[in-house]
């Protein structure tokens, strides 16, 4: 389990700070205390708690990489290669995962010998975990290959495999008589099924006015069962002469679903039965019988990771079905189920037939509810309870079918989105308030992944996708992906998992050594990890619970108000449904559901998005939000709750019951009803509900809070709500409130998550709990702030007056004290919170110098002799003016590593006094920038301003600035066939590069 920081306590080791980047010295716009320049520790260092665990995040917080395999085709030696690869890198971890998409012709990979599960592929797995366990790792296992989840050797007629129901179906007119077989399925059984069993046939009336364009309306009424009178598959019988009829028969059977892109097994592999005990006793049963060896036992103990499931994409031809579900849905509901069969029966995946339409919506609420229970009951929670007993947990992406993934992600260990296939950011909200409701720590997330993106995947594309995601809750990053290193007909750089995939470039990415952006990749892993360092520790905060009836995800749908307008103001909020109302942390307190976390000051409920927003609640969610309410937690109802329906099929007398209960929940002072969505935020505000973080107007910052008892740590990042959205973000520099929850004595200080430092803001305004700074922050850019006790991360400033306003650029604290920086002469007048107003002049500061001369050399790879082999061809330029590769001659299809280098003169008179920032403008992908032969520190992608000021001199400076691209480009030149239609991309060192000098000036 990856180690929290809240339970391993602080760390009392001694750091010393590294140069902030100017990216985060901007991102607090004027006045931040951050400009101790790079290689002089200008705040204290002495044993800050906090400083050496931001500084350096342990392996257990560091992202991982979802490791793709080709089956057991491995070599043990190239597997301890490959974890020294990702452990020098910086990453955390991976998760073994068996996909070869790319691989056309599978009979190269020798599934008899070399298959998933094979005697190769375990001892792989055993080279990784001792690997693994040397450097410090962690590694994951799939729970079968590919996925779904499926088992060698289970055949589509098995107890334990995936089922199917499908239809018949005749149409009558009225009074016709049928004699004949019962109606066969619209839709052939695959390749293995050779059972299907006849479960019912019915009979009902069409009722037009029922019908909507997809579905034909029928009377429920009518729905009578003929299954008695079928006779050797036979089936006579005559429709009454009230209408027309429709005969309808039911057949069970194997889905005969394999997994993703097999065979990955001899024998095959095939999908198991999600929503029964015996599915789930298939895969334990294999694992316990043909994988888990006392030597793999071992080390899966002592390793201490998680097996993984991936999206639930399971693939019929009619239903997704067991054998259990009539029963479980009459014990669920008090009433049988195949009455009411037509209205939930698939066709591939369309809807069928349709009562009338609130009925259909009930019938469809209450079947699917019970689909849930059977999948978190003998799936989930089986399948955690299984893993627990090796040590290890559970970690799984709970979608894909119409089930309560918000109830799932509180049963799981660590519930899994994806940036592939989420919406927008309330598809992490989903999971994030199972996660958080339940108690647990970590949200993972499969992170991106790119159609069409193979060798062309950008860093800062990565950042500006995730920047988003950890601000909805994500805290755990295993990126997409790291592929082994060959497979026979591999071309270069190497086997990919999805590229070449259907004969164009695929999914990206394929990242490892073979990538030239994998020099600089240490500050990657670094950034991530203090991210998610932040986000792990102490308890997540939101700001408002919205009770989602209905619990699906990876929907792309959202809440009312909050989503669109709440948002861009600063609110957070969480999506609940109703089996997380009866979890232990669903109390009240001060006002506060889950007071210990994720302590939210409100609930909104509105009406089902999935069924028409229907205002709907089960009446016992009603009965726990009248509970809640009495005990002090405000609520807001958007829509008409006072006429509220059941969510299923209301018993007798259940309606009246859930509107009496409602009546009572809208009579409190602390309930709120409003019809008009525009109007959700006056109500809050009404009920004296305000957002931990506030700014005036509408902006694209996001923010995550989470709270320890030293500090608040808010995590602000500007950021787009999802992929598509448009147009495209733009850089922010506005006031933004932040409410102290560790007391009025806590300060600001400003976490740089590139450079590791932290450091004292010099500049903000109080105003009770209240701290309010200025945040400037470049599209998908991200810092983070804590509020803290003075001395929290070893600054030595105490309660030393700070600037209230300035007309100076910035305002920091350095070990001289209160200090203005300034990039032009001039007097500056600075109010501190004493009251007090001081003036500094600046005399003179060296103008901005923009370098006239580049000597570049440039590594280029190639294809070598094998498919893992690169030739490297070094390459000298002259560049008079700076441009993408693309654009310059002889290297229009190159990739590899550019070394840019220039020579700056600074003025003799050249002191301590004064700071430099490098600006270098654009620049793709990775960069390192080293001044007179020392590396500044890391530089921001989504911000490309480096402190360099202490590493500069009078006279001559020797600047560098070494550049890693993609591969794309050459793959162009290199494979036309798969990724000649990629457009060439602007790759290097375009600029405009100016280094900028800032004169210091003390205040006090």
């Amino acid at each position: 389990m990856p180690e929290s920081v809240s339970s391993r306590g602080p760390s009392r080791r001694t750091v010393l700070a590294a140069g902030l980047t100017a990216g985060a010295v901007a991102a607090v716009g004027p006045g931040p205390a951050a400009a101790a320049v790079a290689g002089v520790p200008e705040t204290a260092h002495g044993p800050g708690p906090h400083a050496d665990w931001f500084a350096h995040p342990v392996r257990g917080l560091r992202p991982r990489f979802r490791w793709w395999w080709p089956d057991g085709l491995v070599d043990p030696d190239e597997i301890a290669r490959e974890v020294d690869a990702i452990a020098d890198a910086g990453f955390g971890g991976a998760e073994i995962a068996a996909v070869h998409h790319s691989v056309k012709d599978k009979s190269v990979l020798d599934t008899a010998h070399h298959g998933w599960a094979s005697r190769p592929w375990r001892e792989g797995v055993e080279a990784a975990l001792r690997r693994a366990a040397r450097r410090g790792l962690t590694l994951d296992l799939t729970l079968g290959p590919s996925w779904p989840v499926a088992v060698p050797g289970l055949t589509p007629d098995d107890e334990g495999a995936a089922r199917e129901l499908v239809l018949g179906r005749v149409r009558l007119t009225a009074g016709s008589r049928y004699d004949g077989p019962v109606p066969a399925p619209g839709h052939a059984p695959a390749t293995g099924v050779t059972r299907q069993l006849l479960l019912a046939v019915q009979a009902a009336r069409i009722e037009p006015a029922y019908s909507t364009r997809k579905e034909t309306g029928l009377d429920p009424s009518s729905v009578r069962d003929l299954t008695a009178t079928v006779t050797d598959a036979g089936l006579t019988w005559t429709a009454p002469d009230d209408g027309d009829w429709v005969l309808i028969a039911y057949w069970l059977r194997g889905s005969a679903q394999q997994p993703e892109s097999g065979p990955h097994s001899s024998p095959a592999a095939h999908v198991v039965d999600h929503l029964s005990a015996a599915g789930t006793a298939a895969v334990t049963g294999f694992w316990e019988r043909e994988i888990l060896t006392p030597s793999l036992r071992g080390l899966l103990r002592a390793a201490g990771g998680a097996f993984f499931e991936d999206s639930v994409e399971l693939e019929t031809a009619g239903l997704t079905w067991t054998p259990g579900l009539p029963e479980a849905f009459e014990k669920h509901t008090g009433r049988p189920l195949l009455p009411y069969l037509p209205a939930v029966i698939l066709d591939g995946s369309n809807q069928v037939f349709a009562f009338e339409a609130q009925l259909t919506r009930q019938i469809r609420h209450d079947f699917w509810e019970t689909v849930s229970g059977l999948f978190n009951r003998h799936h989930v929670r089986a399948l955690r309870d299984w893993a627990h007993s090796f040590g290890m947990e559970l970690r799984a992406q709970p979608y894909g079918l119409q089930t309560d993934a918000i109830a799932s992600a509180a049963l799981l260990d660590i519930p899994e989105g994806e940036s592939l296939g989420f919406k927008n950011l309330d598809d992490y909200r989903c999971l994030a308030g199972g996660r958080d409701m339940a108690g647990h720590t970590v949200l993972s997330c499969e992170a991106g992944a790119y159609n069409g993106s193979a060798y062309s995947t950008t860093w800062d594309r990565f950042l500006r996708t995730m920047g988003g995601a950890y601000a909805a809750g994500v805290n755990q990053t295993v990126v997409h992906g790291f592929s082994y290193a060959t497979v026979p007909g591999a071309s270069w750089p190497g086997f990919a998992a999805f590229s070449p995939y259907n004969g164009g470039p695929g999914y990206g990415e394929s990242w490892g050594p073979r990538q030239p952006t994998w020099r600089h990749l240490n500050d990657i892993a670094d950034y991530l990890g203090r991210v998610h360092t932040v986000l792990q520790t102490g308890t997540a905060r939101a700001d408002v619970a919205v009770l989602r009836q209905t619990g699906y995800t990876a929907t792309g749908i959202g809440a009312s108000w909050f989503t669109a307008t709440g948002v861009p103001l600063g609110w957070t909020h969480q999506f609940l449904s109703g089996p997380l109302l009866d979890l232990p942390n669903a109390t009240v307190r001060g006002g506060r559901l889950a007071p210990d976390g994720p302590a939210y000051k409100a609930l909104f409920v509105e009406g089902d998005f999935f069924y028409g927003s229907t205002p709907t609640l089960a009446l016992p969610d009603a009965r726990r939000l009248l509970a809640l309410a009495r005990a002090g937690l405000p609520v807001v109802l958007l829509g008409a709750f006072d006429q509220a329906l059941t969510p299923g099929v209301p018993g007798e007398g259940e309606t009246d019951g859930l509107r009496e209960i409602l009546g009572r929940l809208l009579a409190l002072p602390t309930v709120v009803r409003v019809t008009d969505k525009a109007a959700v935020g006056d109500a809050l505000a009404g009920l004296g509900v305000t957002a931990d973080v506030r700014h005036a107007t509408a902006s694209t910052l996001l923010n995550a809070h989470r709270a320890t008892e030293d500090a608040d740590f808010y995590y602000l990042c500007n950021g787009k709500h999802a992929e598509t959205v448009k147009p495209p973000v733009a850089a922010i520099d506005h006031d933004v409130t932040l409410r102290r929850t560790r007391g009025r004595t806590t300060v600001p200080y400003l976490l740089d998550p590139w450079t590791g430092r932290a450091v004292r803001l010099a500049r903000y305004t109080e105003d009770g709990d209240d701290i309010t700074l200025r945040v400037a922050l470049q599209p998908g850019q991200a810092v983070i702030v804590a509020l803290g006790r003075p001395g929290l991360f070893g600054d030595r400033h105490g309660n030393r007056p700070h600037a209230v306003t300035t007309d100076a650029p910035e305002v920091l604290y350095t070990e001289r004290g209160l200090t203005i920086r300034a990039g032009a002469p001039g007097t500056y007048r600075t109010r501190l919170s004493t009251g007090r107003t001081v003036i500094a002049t600046v005399a003179s500061v060296p103008d901005p110098i923009t370098p006239e001369r580049w000597d570049l050399e440039v590594e280029d790879w190639s294809p070598g002799a094998g498919p893992t082999q690169t030739e490297r061809l070094h390459r000298t330029l002259v560049l008079d003016t700076l441009l993408p590769w693309s654009r310059i001659p002889g290297l229009a299809d190159s990739a590899g590593i550019g070394r840019y280098r220039t020579t700056v003169t600074l003025p003799d008179d050249w002191t301590a006094a004064h700071d430099a920032r490098l600006e270098l403008g654009q620049v793709s992908d990775t960069v390192r920038v080293t001044v007179n032969g020392t590396r500044a520190p890391a530089v921001d992608r989504l911000h490309p301003v480096v402190e360099v000021g202490a590493l500069l001199r009078p006279g001559r400076n020797l600047i560098e600035v070494e550049v890693a691209t993609p591969l794309v480009n050459r793959l162009r030149a290199a494979q036309p066939a798969v990724f000649g239609t990629v457009a060439r991309q602007d790759h290097g060192l375009s600029g405009p590069v100016r280094l900028v000098p800032y004169a210091r000036r003390v205040l006090s």
